[in-house]
């Protein structure tokens, strides 16, 4: 379709309508809409390998309070889906293996077997902490009028499980007592980078103090749920 505008002097006599360049704007996670929107989660994961190693480093100091500070420009979910579903694989393992361990510490003829039972009670576990813990922190904060982000929650949350990796390995360890001060350790250590970076992030808010307590109770719950289940 051409158009023929009035002579202006520029001595074209017409010019060419174009056609409106195309514009996939991604819709925001941040509001009621975006969270339900899969396509918008897809730029979450555009991230280097020393990035996600730069954010591992971070969650293991848990007192900085400076993660959300970290992810501001880019925060991502691939830390969320990688660290989650290699803690399921570790825990499902190694948590077959310290049972078999324990066991054949008191009764030398028993024999390996693999509990597939754990599998389940890891994957459920685990991603539907990671996942629906924060969503509630987000909703709520939303409800009381804070600008959260869940985007922001999700990340922090998945890379807040790392420390768990490592700590898998050394409870495979059949001494009771170091296994129960080797998950405190790791709770609390966990727990106070949770805590801590979401205190940072509603800043200002003194009435929202019991949700900073509840995420860290929520945590360490975690944390002895995973001592109990998978490491009796």
């Amino acid at each position: 379709m051409q158009i023929f505008p009035p002579n202006n002097g520029s001595g074209r006599g017409y010019q060419t309508l174009e056609a409106p360049a195309e514009s996939f704007e991604q819709q925001p996670p941040n509001n009621w809409k975006g969270v339900f929107n899969i396509s918008s989660y897809t730029q979450y994961f555009n991230v280097d390998t020393d990035v996600v190693i730069n954010r591992l480093i971070s969650s293991f100091h848990p007192t900085a309070g400076d993660f959300f500070n970290k992810i501001e420009a880019n925060p991502d979910l691939y830390g969320l889906i990688w660290i989650t579903t290699t803690l399921v694989f570790m825990l499902s393992c190694f948590g077959n293996f310290a049972t078999y361990l324990m066991q054949k510490h008191t009764d030398g003829t028993t024999t390996w077997s693999f509990d597939v039972g754990y599998v389940n009670v890891a994957a459920s576990g685990i991603y539907g902490y990671a996942i629906a813990v924060p969503m509630a922190f987000y909703f709520l904060l939303q409800y009381l009028g804070s600008n959260a982000s869940l985007i922001r929650f999700w990340c922090m949350w998945g890379y807040s499980l790392s420390i768990f990796m490592p700590t898998a390995f050394l409870l495979l360890i059949p001494v009771e007592f170091l296994r129960w001060i080797i998950i405190l350790i790791t709770g609390t250590a966990s727990s106070c980078f949770v805590a801590l970076n979401l205190r940072s992030y509603i800043e200002g808010g003194n009435d929202l103090t019991i949700i900073v307590i509840a995420a860290f109770l929520l945590q360490m719950a975690l944390s002895i749920f995973i001592k109990v289940w998978f490491f009796p």
